[in-house]
């Protein structure tokens, strides 16, 4: 994936300034895909060059104007063809697994710690992801 592609989608849900998407990217799209606020800029511009985004001017009392991006066709066109492209599942390399197996050579009860360490830390990820759900997509 791109990060263009994950703009994308980002803009498809609620069209965004560059300020927003990256909050947004801290608070929610990060969690699969990360970028800095200069990354975001530095491809925003680019996407608008290309004709992937229109970009219109909002006045703001007190602040200057600000940039609100949304999807143009040629960014849903992109986006479409980027989805129905196939894509390599991603290799995986896990610590706590190869700790698992190693722990038939020594005290594999020394381990049940550590699952459970990781098993809450993944409880915690989905409970956060559950409130993003109900946050974001519910109403």
């Amino acid at each position: 994936m791109a990060l263009e592609h994950a703009i994308l989608v980002s803009l498809l849900e609620k069209p965004a300034s560059g300020y927003e998407l990256a909050r947004r990217f801290e608070r929610s799209i990060g969690y699969f895909w990360t970028a800095t606020h200069q990354q975001i800029y530095r491809v925003l511009k680019r996407m608008e060059n290309d004709g992937w985004v229109d970009a219109r001017d909002v006045p703001q009392h007190g602040r200057p104007d600000k940039k609100e991006y949304s999807v143009a066709d040629l960014g849903r066109a992109a986006l479409s063809s980027w989805l129905h492209d196939p894509i390599e599942p991603d290799s995986v390399r896990h610590d706590l697994a190869v700790k698992i197996r190693g722990a038939a050579f020594d005290d594999p009860a020394a381990l049940i710690q550590e699952v459970e360490r990781h098993r809450q830390a993944h409880r915690d990820r989905l409970a956060h992801y559950l409130a993003g759900e109900e946050r974001d997509f519910t109403g």
